[in-house]
């Protein structure tokens, strides 16, 4: 059986390759054991193409985990989502998304002991930046 927090990445995933295909993309998810891109992405007439690394939360966090190779990854064509997934008694569930290019994640992230992070205060001006990847016709 799966762990909560695989099935946590595992939605954060869909649910970007859902608005990427929303906003008329082409989008091919990777095998969950590929290093560095969760989602590979194109316009309609493959002219650009990205990788995405997809990182979720399914708690009230103001931060996410990013792991050690974040530093490394990075190029113009390499994006993070990172994904809040947030439950409200009454309102019902909110999704936000931060579209964070690759260096501007590797300059904002932190050690704090062993884990490898971003602030959300660092990416608030990332929030639904879908326009990052441009226009998908």
């Amino acid at each position: 059986m799966a762990y909560k927090t695989q099935m946590t990445g595992m939605r954060g995933v869909y649910l970007v390759a859902a608005e990427l295909s929303r906003l008329g993309f082409i989008v091919s998810p990777t095998s969950r054991s590929a290093a560095g891109a969760d989602i590979l992405v194109t316009d309609q007439k493959c002219k650009r193409t990205y990788s995405v690394q997809v990182k979720t939360n399914a708690k009230v966090f103001n931060f996410w985990l990013i792991g050690n190779k974040a530093k490394e990854t990075v190029s113009e064509t390499h994006i993070y989502v990172l994904v809040n997934i947030r439950q409200y008694k009454r309102a019902g569930e909110k999704i936000e998304y931060f579209v964070v290019p690759s260096k501007q994640l590797a300059r904002g992230g932190y050690h704090k002991g062993n884990w490898p992070n971003i602030g959300r205060d660092k990416i608030l001006d990332c929030e639904n930046n879908w326009a990052i990847f441009g226009k998908a016709t």
